[in-house]
């Protein structure tokens, strides 16, 4: 069945990840045991005992009650990057705030060095070891962010690599134009020059070569201000691009408010998110992207407001945002035990928030559950309550990965 894109998948475990799914009170469907693929796309979910004839006689593998979930979906990711930021690591361990090392030269300028020193083919050689820890993690969809390199050609270069990832692994990879990420030095103190120059001329030129599907930017303080974002945003409109936005996580600048009111995917961070930021993104169905990586690497304080999230119905996805300074993290079952513990997510949110909301965070409505016309993106591990994905701490427990319906 390796190689095969046309089977079944007997007495398994289905997490309910499609609402309108009935499940039990851990999450397993009462109405589903057995998933029928047919050429990479789910053709059928139901009990085994109602199974058409079309579908009974394909090639059919048991189970054996083991899980199955939606692949897992990573929605924040700066995983294409030269070099890495652990003697930084080392300095806020000392007692350097992560604004300290940013305004010395450190923080992500150090990584714009790094990167702007690789070619396309040395980016995908260093972020291929750190892919291939997702996926063994049952990850088959990734976002990929550009922002290491504040030129034109470094983020372009960026950008190609990332797509080149998901010609050369099982993967399907959202590449993110995030230009504005920073001020490189040779525009310090003319941020209005760097956004036109590169930020928004760059996009034009990566939208003509066909490498970006959406736009993002860092909206604070040490970054951008939302004068400069929302002409960001103006453009991607006009390009008919979607937005997302690094927003609220050092201070609140009403980045979610304003990416809600551009109908954005998502806004990500949100430590310092206030009420006016969730109502505008609860209206406008904006995607909260909880990143405990960074939390966890800058030893924040203070907590994204989850619970006030949870009251509005603002949809909360789950990412391990990977990159070489605030969060070194590229295990996804990770993030999710720590957006279980520090965050406090149920571990049922954790789930949802890296199968349908992190679908729905990046603008996907083809994967995230498991229901009929979806991409057979699909995840059997060994354990049988979706809690464990959650409960432990660096384990492991995957079976069977699937992606677009070919076992990776």
């Amino acid at each position: 069945m390796a190689n095969d894109r046309s089977y079944r998948i007997d007495s398994a475990r289905i997490a309910a990840q499609d609402p309108a799914r009935p499940a039990d009170a851990a999450g397993i469907a009462t109405d589903a045991d057995t998933v029928a693929v047919v050429d990479g796309r789910i053709a059928w979910v139901g009990l085994r005992d109602d199974l058409s004839p079309v579908h009974r006689d394909l090639p059919a593998e048991d189970a054996k009650r083991a899980l199955l979930t939606p692949a897992l979906i990573d929605c924040h990711t700066h995983i294409v990057h030269g070099g890495d930021r652990a003697r930084e690591f080392a300095m806020r361990l000392e007692g350097a705030r992560y604004e300290d090392i940013a305004r010395a030269g450190g923080g992500i300028l150090s990584t714009v060095r790094a990167t702007r020193a690789l070619d396309e083919a040395a980016l995908v050689a260093e972020a291929l070891p750190r892919v291939d820890r997702l996926l063994s993690e049952g990850v088959a969809t990734l976002e990929i962010k550009s922002g290491y390199g504040l030129t034109i050609d470094s983020e372009l270069t960026m950008l190609r690599a990332a797509r080149r990832l998901a010609q050369v692994r099982p993967v399907r990879v959202r590449t993110t134009w995030l230009a504005a990420h920073a001020l490189p030095p040779e525009y310090e103190g003319r941020a209005d020059a760097y956004l036109e120059d590169v930020c928004l001329e760059g996009l034009r030129q990566a939208d003509a070569e066909g490498l970006v599907d959406a736009v993002d930017a860092f909206c604070e303080t040490i970054a951008f201000s939302p004068d400069q974002v929302a002409r960001l945003f103006d453009l991607a409109r006009d390009l008919g691009l979607p937005v997302k936005l690094h927003a609220e996580q050092l201070s609140d600048q009403g980045g979610a408010a304003l990416v809600a009111r551009s109908g954005g995917l998502s806004a990500d961070h949100l430590e310092w998110l206030d009420d006016a930021g969730i109502a505008a993104m609860a209206k406008a169905g904006t995607v909260a992207v909880m990143l405990p990586g960074a939390f966890y690497t800058l030893r924040e304080t203070r907590l994204p407001p989850v619970e006030a999230l949870r009251a509005a119905g603002v949809p909360m996805a789950v990412a391990t945002d990977c990159n070489p300074g605030t969060s070194p993290l590229d295990s996804l079952l990770l993030a999710m035990n720590m957006a279980c513990t520090l965050f406090r997510l149920t571990p049922a949110e954790a789930l949802s928030g890296t199968t349908r909301h992190a679908a729905a965070a990046l603008g996907l409505d083809d994967a995230g559950v498991i229901a009929p016309g979806r991409r057979a993106d699909l995840a059997l591990w060994d354990v049988t309550d979706p809690a464990a994905l959650s409960y432990r701490i660096g384990a492991n427990p995957l079976r069977r990965r699937f992606f677009a319906g070919a076992e990776a």
